[in-house]
């Protein structure tokens, strides 16, 4: 009969490995700004889904993609100047 304490030692024997490493971590860090503008466009095309189109969401929406934009920009400028990725 087998055990459910060594199924368990099987599941998280791995789980030091599948740690995110710190260089992992810090291209994270790095695309944070990007990552939270696209969360913020995501928002907004969620919110117009169910309305109709308005001035005032589409200046939303275009405003919300130029952020992603200017973030994208952003992190390649860095990645183009050296930084690591």
């Amino acid at each position: 009969m087998d055990h459910i304490v060594t199924v368990q030692d099987a599941v998280t024997a791995f789980a030091d490995f599948m740690e995110p490493t710190d260089a992992q971590l810090d291209a994270i860090e790095r695309e944070a700004p990007l990552i939270s503008a696209e969360l913020e466009l995501l928002d907004v095309q969620i919110a117009l889904l169910d309305r109709p189109a308005s001035a005032l969401g589409e200046r939303r929406l275009r405003r919300a993609a130029n952020k992603v934009l200017a973030a994208r920009r952003e992190v390649a400028n860095r990645v183009a100047a050296g930084e690591a990725a």
